[in-house]
This record gives C-alpha cells, structure tokens and sequence, in this order.
C-alpha cells in the first residue's frame, strides 16, 4: 500500500481522532499531518504485528497526548512568566471547539461534555474516546491501547465513574 492510499483511507479518522482530543480544528489538523509524517518515515519498519489502522491509532493517540502536553507545560510556563499580573487579570485561553456537523444548538452542550471528558487522566479519556465516540469494539480497543480485554474493561468502568463525578461536580457548581 502506498503512503498516498494509506492517507486516503485513514486521513478521516486521524482527523476525527484527534479532533476529539483537541476539540481544536487547526490542531487536529496540525496533528493529522504530524502522523502522516511519522507513518512515512516509519512505514517501511511496520512490521505488520497488529493491523495498520491499529498502528495508526497508536500513533494519533500518542501525537494527541504529547500535543495536549505540550499545550498544558506552555499554560504553565506563560502563567509562571507572568509575574507581574494580577491574579485576576490571568484567564487561559477558552478551546477553540469547531467540530464539524455539531449544531449550533448542541454546541455548548458539546463543548462542556468534552470540557468534562478532558479532565479524565489520559488512559480513561483514551478508552472512553475510543469505545464511546469512535465506536471502536472492546477486542478493537484493546489492540490499539496494547491491553488486555480486563484492563481495558476496568479502565471504562472507572472513566464511566470518574465522568460522572465530575458531571455532577460541575452542575452542583453551577448552583
């Protein structure tokens, strides 16, 4: 399979994938094409172990998680150079959150759940990406996160868990 066939048939679910991490159209695009660079340069070391789709979710699952990192060490780093304002005058950037085919009326409601899957750690926010937005299957999943069937049922339990908490955490805030 060529790079260019390999692009045609996974370009949308880089996209997609990335997209639900970022909830930021020009970051997932940043990250889409980050992938497609690796998967070039790493193509002919694939050693055909798992399936390409799966090593290509490997991949865009690791260029998200380092992105957001790199994002949240550059909030911390501009708040800690920042010595001369006030507290009050901080505020961090909101997401820029376009997704495509959200509707208008849906959209804050989008935003603040993906708000709230965000503050999952990363593995239940992956597991619960996965399995619930991008509708892969737990055998699926597993493959692509390298854990067995247990681990990756256990990790939705506790994202399940962990996402209501912080669903009803939000809402008594808001009283």
């Amino acid at each position: 399979m060529t790079l260019s066939e390999i692009y045609t048939t996974h370009s949308t679910m880089v996209y997609n994938l990335s997209l639900h991490y970022t909830q930021n159209v020009e970051d997932a695009e940043e990250i889409t094409q980050d992938v497609f660079l690796q998967v070039h340069s790493e193509l002919k070391s694939f050693r055909a172990e798992s399936q390409l789709k799966t090593w290509i979710y490997r991949i865009t699952i690791n260029k998200s998680l380092d992105y957001l990192r790199g994002r949240k060490a550059a909030k911390r780093w501009s708040l800690f150079s920042a010595k001369s304002i006030s507290q009050n005058e901080i505020k961090l950037a909101d997401s820029d959150f376009n997704h495509p085919g959200v509707q208008l009326e849906q959209k804050e409601a989008t935003e603040t759940l993906f708000a709230q899957i965000n503050q999952l750690p990363e593995n239940q926010k992956t597991v619960l990406i996965l399995l619930k937005i991008e509708g892969l299957d737990m055998k699926e999943a597993c493959e692509v996160m390298n854990l067995s069937y247990k681990a990756v049922e256990s990790l939705m339990q506790r994202a399940k868990k962990n996402l209501k908490e912080i669903i009803i955490q939000s809402k008594e805030n808001e009283k």
